[in-house]
């Protein structure tokens, strides 16, 4: 086997573009406690709304005859002054008007030009009821010849008047209390939506972070509480309980059994290779049982590195250092060719032993399955690069490379592909063991076919930062 090293940027096989499991973030959707707090928001705000509107139009028409009352008594009140007082205090009394009650009165003219009095609802309301009250042909305007105001036109034995008041008589129905108030009502009705939505999103959040640890394989890190008010979330926490238990205790035995058919195995098979290398007397027997046993011996040991827990402790590893162990502890054969393009400077979390054993099952997979199918020679490369908190990883062969639609499948325990990569033997572990290694040091494992032909394995592991 040959080794070659050359820098990052020269490295024919320099990292391509993971693919989407590596490369790409899954699409993040809107939490449980937004979804909630937007709806109900939309629910109060949508009743405030509808409360303001129905106050606004149940007020109008009392509104509109409480204000033509006022009017139409002050109408009649001032044409009653000015039909019982003679001229000198009839001066008197329009100047009274003016100065105490800011009601106006003035000769309307047959060519003045008025605005009638109907800019909404409460105005039109205004204008009919005081056309009920002092008859049809009263006038109500909002300006006359260009002078804004509340204008009312009457008549006193067959002459015509105008009768000008402050418009703010006719009150509104919305002004800055009612602002201040709407504000108030939604600002607590906005409070009471968020405090609501936490209530609602705070257990769930608890056995989402519950679930991630067993997902982890911390079967015991999180209990959920037993002992709330809620009887549904009561209930699944205990049941979510329960199953970690029992998870736990599948997930113990599984390793306790394998870790003893391990013990009980490898005693028998150590006797039987040394009696067969004193009992065959044929070399060439002798080799190919020794051989068996040998393979029997590796097969146990992939079933122990696929049942090892769930659980590690990461720690800063040098990743240069873990590649050349795996690259040394593969051996030598003159048919292999090895290129790595790992800075010494990039640090990994995870652990050294576990990543010697992801890289040594690596190689071994593309030295079995990757050679160049017109030389029958092996070239395998290796590079990384560091992007942000993460580090990139990639190990490629030249071989023919695997069917698409078994990518996925390959990471299954006891998988394999097709035929062309299936010619030696052994347990179909070897990818679901780098799998899960990776998994349970907090990076991401995938498998691509390389545009140049080969298969390629994309790893991406968190970056010890300094």
């Amino acid at each position: 086997m040959s080794e070659s090293r050359a820098p990052f940027e020269t490295q024919p096989a320099a990292l391509e573009t993971a693919p989407a499991p590596l490369g790409s973030r899954p699409k993040r959707g809107v939490s449980l406690f937004w979804r909630t707090f937007f709806f109900l928001s939309l629910l109060l705000i949508g009743c405030i709304i509808a409360w303001l509107q129905t106050f606004r139009a149940l007020e109008f028409e009392p509104r509109a005859i409480q204000s033509a009352q006022q009017l139409a008594s002050l109408v009649n009140l001032t044409r009653a002054a000015l039909v019982h007082s003679d001229s000198i205090a009839r001066v008197s009394l329009v100047k009274t008007l003016a100065d105490e009650e800011k009601v106006r009165i003035a000769l309307r003219e047959p060519d003045d030009v008025y605005l009638p009095y109907d800019t909404d609802t409460l105005n039109r309301g205004v204008t009919d009821a005081l056309q009920q009250r002092l008859g049809r042909d009263t006038v109500v305007a909002r300006a006359v010849n260009g002078t804004p105001g509340l204008w009312i036109g009457f008549s006193i034995d067959g002459d015509l008047y105008w009768l000008q008041t402050d418009p703010s008589r006719i009150g509104p129905v919305t002004g800055a209390t009612w602002l201040i108030w709407l504000a108030t009502a939604a600002i607590l009705s906005l409070t009471g939506a968020a405090l609501i939505a936490r209530l609602i999103n705070h257990p769930l959040k608890k056995l989402q972070f519950a679930a991630s640890r067993v997902r982890e394989g911390d079967f015991d890190a999180t209990q959920l509480s037993e002992s709330v008010a809620t009887s549904e979330i009561r209930e699944v926490n205990i049941g979510f309980n329960r199953m970690a238990q029992r998870l736990s205790k599948i997930e113990q035995d599984r390793t306790l059994m394998l870790a003893g058919i391990s013990h009980d195995l490898r005693t028998p098979l150590a006797r039987l290779r040394l009696e067969t290398e004193m009992s065959v007397a044929d070399p060439q027997a002798r080799e190919h049982m020794t051989a068996d046993i040998e393979q029997v011996n590796a097969i146990i040991d992939k079933f122990l590195d696929y049942a090892r827990p769930d659980h590690t402790d990461l720690q800063r590893v040098n990743l240069h250092l873990v590649v050349e162990a795996a690259v040394f502890a593969l051996g030598s054969d003159a048919s292999v060719q090895i290129n790595i393009a790992v800075p010494h400077e990039i640090d990994v979390l995870g652990d050294a032993v576990e990543l010697q054993r992801v890289f040594s099952n690596l190689l071994e997979n593309a030295r079995r399955y990757g050679r160049d199918p017109k030389t029958g020679d092996v070239q395998i490369d290796i590079a990384a690069k560091p992007r942000e908190r993460w580090v990139l990883i990639k190990l490629r062969d030249h071989g023919k490379g695997v069917l698409p639609e078994l990518l996925e499948q390959l990471t299954q325990p006891f998988f394999r592909g097709d035929s062309s990569r299936t010619a030696a033997t052994g347990t179909g572990l070897g990818l679901s063991i780098v799998d899960r290694a990776i998994t349970r040091m907090g990076g991401r494992f995938a498998l691509a076919n390389s545009s140049t032909g080969g298969l390629a394995a994309h790893i991406k592991l968190p970056r010890a930062i300094n």
